[in-house]
């Protein structure tokens, strides 16, 4: 009996330990989202005051009757679909080769899609950088795509790769067994199983390429301006600080747009059982 209760008591203590670490995590994570979001919709805030002396719209009207605001906006969205069509043409049927085909080379090939990620960003963004000098891709909408085609690669490769591993190889067996060629294999029985992971790769693959910064501001600067490089220049030249929160809080509405759609698309199980044949 003793020994049940100092079990009890030690996961009460473990209950406590969780519960404050998730506190912890909540103020680090929500606090700095809710400064912001109050000096997107501040006129007045100053020291010492702990709260704000006049909340208004103003900056808002000001900063939405920009041209470079809108035209950043625009070109965000643009990049982020042609890197998303793109990675999607690309990585696909790679994913599906990795995941189906077995091919001298494979697991190499397979683990390479990490060199983006397993290095320092930085410094493989200035290696590229000088060769895209060298290719006049400098301060080009094509060149910004590229960059942010490569970030992209580990996203789109692996988790459909994962897809397409966890499909049900007997429901494939058994349409072929009833004289379904390849392709009516494939579109029937494969696809609406791994769509929704693949359409959770997409997903991500569109919201971090609009969120993208390092890649777009080394390459794509001083021409090309998304709306994450426009918010850091507000900030760098020290222009009225509710330009950057109003542009941060219109930086959330894609990713919360994105997910919304997700949720809706995507019920509790759909990972396990797909959209259905």
């Amino acid at each position: 009996m003793n020994t049940l209760s100092l079990l009890r008591s030690h996961a009460r203590q473990l209950d406590w330990i969780g519960l404050v670490l998730a506190l912890t995590l909540t103020i680090v994570i929500i606090l700095p989202l809710l400064v912001v979001a109050t000096w997107a919709f501040t006129e007045v805030w100053r020291y010492p005051s702990v709260l704000p002396q006049q909340f208004g719209l103003r900056f808002w009207h000001q900063t939405l009757a920009r041209a470079d605001v809108w035209s950043a906006l625009m070109l965000s969205l643009r990049l982020a679909t042609t890197v998303t069509l793109l990675s999607a043409l690309i990585c696909l049927p790679a994913a599906y080769a990795f995941a189906r085909m077995d091919f001298p080379g494979r697991n190499i090939f397979f683990l390479s899609f990490l060199a983006s990620h397993a290095f320092p960003k930085f410094g493989l963004l200035v290696t590229i950088a000088g060769i895209f000098l060298q290719l006049h891709l400098i301060s080009t909408f094509w060149g910004v795509a590229l960059i942010q085609l490569v970030g992209t690669l580990m996203l789109m490769i692996w988790i459909p790769v994962a897809a397409f591993q966890n499909v049900d190889r007997r429901m494939e067996e058994a349409a072929r067994d009833v004289g379904a060629g390849p392709l009516r294999v494939f579109w029937s029985i494969t696809l609406p199983q791994a769509a929704p992971t693949i359409f959770a790769a997409v997903l991500l693959t569109f919201v971090s390429t609009f969120y993208e910064t390092e890649g777009a501001w080394l390459i794509g600067a001083p021409q090309i301006s998304t709306m994450p490089v426009l918010m850091i220049s507000f900030i760098n030249n020290q222009l009225v600080v509710q330009y950057g929160a109003v542009l941060s809080v219109m930086l959330w509405v894609p990713s919360f747009i994105a997910l919304m759609f997700a949720r809706r698309v995507m019920s509790g199980d759909a990972f396990a059982k797909g959209f259905g044949a």
